[in-house]
Parts: C-alpha cells; sequence; structure tokens
C-alpha cells in the first residue's frame, strides 16, 4: 500500500501545546504517533513522509531503523536539520525538497508546504503538511499531517474518498 503522513515532531514537547495535541506528555505523543504507523504500514508498503519528523537524532535514527522495511520518501520540512537529512538520505529511498508522482492516472506533488498554483487544468492533488490542520483548503489540495488526521497516516485509497467527497476537489 501507499501512505502519506508529516508533522510527526518527535520529541518536541512544545508542538502538544502549539498545536493543542491531546497527549498528557511527549512521551506518550511519540508512543501513539509511531504506534499509530506501525498498526497501518506493511513490509513493503511505500511512505511518502513530508517533512517535521523530530529535532533529535537518536529517535530519527530509531524511526528509520524501525521502519527498515518500508520505502519511505522523505519530503524535507522546515524542522528537518541538516543531521536529521544525513540518517534520512542513509535509510529512505529519496529524499528532496518536492516530489511529484504518478499514481494509477493521478498526478501528485508533494510538498512540506502547501503549494497553491492553478492546477484545475491538469487534474493534479497537492499534499502538504506544515499547516498542522489550519490552512483553508483550496482544489485538489490536502494537508496530510498527523493533526489534521486522528493522528493516522493516510492511504492512497482514504485520500481518494478524501478527495472525491471534498467540496474543493471533483475527482
Amino acid at each position: 500500500m501507499i501512505w502519506f503522513t508529516s508533522d510527526y515532531h518527535l520529541s518536541h514537547k512544545n508542538i502538544i501545546e502549539y498545536c493543542n495535541r491531546p497527549f498528557e506528555n511527549v512521551q506518550v505523543m511519540d508512543r501513539t504517533i509511531v504506534s499509530n504507523l506501525e498498526r497501518k504500514l506493511e513490509p513493503g508498503d511505500t511512505l511518502y513522509f513530508l517533512g517535521d519528523l523530530t529535532f533529535d537524532i537518536n529517535i530519527a535514527l530509531h524511526f528509520f531503523k524501525n521502519f527498515k522495511d518500508i520505502q519511505i520518501h522523505f519530503i524535507i520540512g522546515n524542522h528537518d536539520s541538516t543531521k536529521i537529512l544525513e540518517i534520512a538520505y542513509k535509510f529512505c529511498a529519496t529524499v528532496s525538497n518536492l516530489k511529484v508522482i504518478k499514481i494509477k492516472r493521478q498526478m501528485i506533488t508533494l510538498c512540506h508546504y502547501p503549494i497553491r498554483f492553478d492546477n484545475d487544468k491538469h487534474n493534479f492533488w497537492c499534499l502538504h503538511g506544515h499547516s498542522h490542520g489550519k490552512s483553508a483548503q483550496k482544489e485538489r489540495e490536502y494537508d496530510v499531517s498527523v493533526d489534521n488526521n486522528d493522528f493516522l497516516p493516510l492511504s492512497y485509497h482514504e485520500l481518494t474518498e478524501i478527495m472525491r467527497k471534498s467540496r474543493y476537489n471533483v475527482i
């Protein structure tokens, strides 16, 4: 299966208050988010992670080792330091600022930040993180951050349903 997610901010204590996350502490937050990912993904799956994993090098190393049987494509977020990226380059299939993919006949632009462009003519989806569920969604755009998705990754099938039902998207 193909999955999308972003903005874990593992070990980032202030994100709990900043995003009003429902966790009593950072350990519970980290455990919940990673456990949710473990429950959904299976060996051989593909994960598009759209940035902001963690500030902590040891947590990043543990995360990538834990998901070594998953093909991870890492999109760089504004909180992903050079040290974190050095680890990502060792474990991920790709690491980039922006990625355009095609699944079935659907073209998808992946970026940590919302990209606003006229995609009506091309039927592109724009998937992003960064806004933690706080930005107004535009046509064919969706925020895959855990804050916007009950702290779960989204499958391509789930995204197709979201796009189909959205008043901003027509597929």
